[in-house]
């Protein structure tokens, strides 16, 4: 008989498909499912036995919305995602890979916006990258020794810099030449042939371009005119791809340009995604906009997927440095101050400070943050008494305005006061109903970026707490195994890839949990070291929950332990190109 590699015995197997769940046990042989099995097998015909009883044993989770694409380089295991489950992660979205652009170009267009220090970025960045087309790229990756699989956009941003460079893709009065434009298809298509997932773009004028030579331009992204995106679209709708992309906050009605892509008019649909549904405290319009736009556009033969962050989207600060203030123009001009003392030559001007309360006061224009510093805890600073209080509690006890007492701290304290606010999706019941949209995919972690900002690693573990919670409520939003299909079967049927299931001859990405680890608190952060790149950053511990998690029939956890071979050696995760045509 046929020996396995490894047997999973007694575990509630989840396929991915959405179908029944039931206690099967899985056998993997040579990176694949080789048989699951209704009763027990032969345990000796195993090299490795794994006791899953009482656990879950489902597909590995994909994690559809992440910025790895600098980690990745230097730091392959992706162990912070690893450890909860996840076997695959994409990258290059929000406009933001990094391919066709040159080591500085790409350092200036990721850092900033993804608030990871250009000066750790650009040396990686200089030392390792060779390569300025989709198939360079891939090559550097195949021989890589990758954690996770990782499947892959390229971003319209590191597309326009690497073939118009970038001052001239961030001047709004330059249109690409036909040349340039031919070469951008020309490299999109060479993306779409090695198996890319499509193109992604960004019309949100707050995201910046850091380094000395175009800081504080919005990234090259949001320069295209439509028609330049349209003819690229022309590419994603021939080879059947997607367009992931950001409408721009301030301008609602935008969206209505993707909506037109998306349904086509008498061509083909364009397979679209857009970030983001979501619940916000500070614009409560954007929900049910949400659900219209994705009623609408699926309605009439569109192919259209909101993103939706299944957890309370909660963000951290350290004083003003925080992509919240890009959105109003008083806090703008602070974050296009580079140095501190200026800065807070300009954050005690009266002047500014009228402009500030100004901004402030208006809760009609098109916002992200709520604006509301009353709803802003202090969770660190050099004076103690801020501690655990909102900045409007404080500012009321000394008799002064609640933007002028922010300020004050601001320029007291710095980067030492550190504060919290939550801006979206904190209405429980609200989320439990967004979750259940067919037109959202659960994604938008933003992992491996926003490093101390925002912390959503083990973002498929919320989802499961809070379908698991309603369950035990009595009041169930979904059957366990279509939450389970929604992390993973769902969202790599619709990209096109080769995961998210574990059935006979599938990839043996699987990850086995203990529900009970779920009851714990999830949304509490911790900090751990940033392998390779000598900071802290802000991460998920779930101690009691994965157990294991094999990437192509590899152990890369076990006993909740990350397996030092991972991110070091060959033969656990790889590029998936997607099947799509």
């Amino acid at each position: 008989m046929n020996r396995y590699d490894t047997l999973i015995i007694g575990g509630r197997y989840f396929d991915g498909t959405g179908g029944p769940s039931r206690i099967a046990h899985v056998a993997v042989r040579d990176g694949q499912i080789e048989r699951v099995f209704n009763s027990e097998p032969d345990t000796s015909l195993a090299d490795r036995v794994i006791n899953a009883e009482g656990c879950w044993v489902t597909p590995g989770f994909l994690d559809t919305h992440t910025h790895y694409d600098a980690e990745l380089i230097v730091a392959p295991s992706l162990s912070e995602s690893v450890r909860h489950g996840v076997t695959t992660v994409l990258i290059g979205s929000c406009s933001l890979s990094m391919v066709c652009s040159d080591a500085e170009d790409a350092s200036d267009i990721f850092t900033r916006v993804e608030t990871v220090p250009r000066e750790k970025v650009l040396p990686i960045l200089q030392q390792h990258k060779s390569w300025r087309t989709p198939s360079g790229w891939l090559s550097f990756l195949r021989d890589h020794p990758l954690g996770p699989n990782v499947i892959s956009f390229l971003g319209h941003s590191d597309l326009r810099v690497g073939v118009m460079g970038l001052h001239r893709a961030t001047d709004r009065r330059i249109k690409p030449t036909p040349e340039e434009l031919g070469r951008m298809e020309q490299l999109l298509e060479e993306a779409l042939q090695v198996g890319f997932l499509g193109l992604s773009t960004m019309c949100l004028k707050w995201d910046k371009v850091d380094g000395d030579r175009e800081w504080s331009k919005s990234l090259p992204s949001t320069y295209a005119r439509w028609r330049e995106v349209s003819r690229l679209n022309r590419l994603l709708r021939r080879y059947g791809r997607v367009h992931q992309g950001a409408p721009n906050a301030a301008n609602p009605l935008q969206v209505t340009q993707y909506l037109k892509e998306t349904l086509g008019w008498f061509r083909k649909p364009l397979k679209t995604t857009l970030i983001a549904m979501i619940d916000l405290k500070g614009n409560p319009t954007v929900r049910p906009m949400a659900n219209l736009v994705g009623w609408l556009a699926n309605a009439f033969r569109g192919n259209f997927r909101w993103q939706l962050l299944p957890t309370p989207f909660a963000i951290y600060a350290d004083g003003m440095d925080i992509v919240l203030f890009e959105e109003f123009g008083a806090g703008e001009m602070a974050l296009d101050v580079r140095d501190q003392l200026e800065r807070n030559e300009l954050l005690k001007d009266e002047e500014y400070r009228r402009t500030f309360r100004k901004f402030y006061k208006e809760k009609l224009s098109p916002r992200v943050w709520q604006r509301d510093f009353g709803d802003a805890i202090v969770l660190g600073c050099p004076d103690p008494s801020l501690i655990g209080r909102n900045f409007a509690e404080l500012a009321d006890e000394r008799g002064i305005h609640v933007v002028d007492f922010f300020l004050d701290m601001v320029v007291a304290h710095g980067r030492a006061l550190r504060w919290f606010t939550v801006v979206g999706n904190h209405r429980e019941d609200r989320l439990r109903q967004m979750v259940k949209n067919p037109h959202a995919l659960i994604t938008f972690s933003d992992a491996g970026a926003h490093i101390r900002n925002m912390a959503f690693y083990n973002l498929p573990l919320r989802f499961l707490k809070l379908v698991q919670k309603s369950h035990q409520q009595g009041q169930p939003v979904m059957s366990l195994e279509r939450a389970v299909h929604r992390l993973t079967g769902e969202q790599a049927d619709w990209l096109g890839i080769e995961a998210g299931h574990i059935r006979e001859g599938d990839r043996a990405d699987i990850t086995i949990l203990d529900p009970e680890g779920l009851s714990q608190d999830l949304e509490q952060v911790s900090w751990a070291e940033m392998e390779s790149f000598g900071l802290e950053r802000m991460v998920n511990r779930v101690p009691g929950c994965v157990k294991h998690v094999l990437i192509n029939g590899r152990p890369a956890v076990t006993d909740e332990q990350i397996e030092p071979a991972l991110g070091r050696e060959t033969g656990f995760g790889r590029f998936l190109p997607t099947t799509t045509d």
